[in-house]
């Protein structure tokens, strides 16, 4: 969810205050974590933004998540992304698949950009995102949504499905990027895995 110069005006959420500011971890300070629902209902990957990557809150110690597919195709594996090529969004496997609320609290913060990227390429602009928040201020960030099915003020209830995987903003392929914080200090995303047991049971 990288934020340039060329970047739309970053709106404010007084619900989750700090959102895209400057994330500050002390030198040598321990990174502190925060556990969250799986975000999506079959099986997905995840590869983190390594401490000082990126800078704001909600993208520091973040993750990028894609749906892995291939299930039915005993020839490639587990491991594939995109059915064939990738270079159309419906190739991939995350592509509009549902996502499910990291926690159980309250919407504070949606940003809409309805512009759809074609994988490969990206706009310079902010992403379409849900800014999600615990009763104890952790706020969580999910990025590149589509289809957002709550609106700011709403309860939300962990597993519930809040929007559909997109590609939007700062994206080059279907995704959904995860970010979480309190205050100003970014916190590192730990997935609930007795949560997951419960959702990819069958798979």
């Amino acid at each position: 969810m990288a934020v340039t110069a060329a970047a739309m005006p970053v709106p404010k959420f007084p619900g989750a205050p700090n959102l895209l500011g400057k994330a500050i971890l002390a030198p040598g300070a321990a990174i502190e974590s925060v556990m969250i629902s799986p975000l999506f209902n079959r099986r997905f990957i995840c590869a983190d933004h390594p401490e000082g990557e990126v800078t704001e809150l909600g993208d520091a110690l973040g993750t990028d998540c894609l749906v892995l597919g291939g299930f039915a195709d005993e020839d490639s594996g587990y491991f594939r992304l995109f059915k064939s090529d990738g270079k159309q969004n419906p190739d991939w496997y995350g592509w509009h698949a549902p996502v499910l609320s990291p926690i159980t609290g309250k919407v504070v913060g949606i940003y809409s950009n309805p512009l759809t990227n074609t994988p490969g390429n990206m706009q310079p602009a902010l992403p379409s995102f849900i800014a999600f928040k615990r009763p104890d201020d952790v706020v969580v960030v999910y990025a590149h949504v589509t289809d957002i099915r709550v609106k700011v003020g709403d309860q939300v209830t962990a597993g519930q499905i809040v929007a559909l995987d997109g590609n939007n903003g700062f994206a080059r392929a279907p995704h959904i990027h995860v970010g979480a914080y309190r205050g100003v200090t970014p916190l590192q995303i730990r997935w609930d895995q007795k949560a997951e047991k419960k959702i990819f049971a069958n798979q």
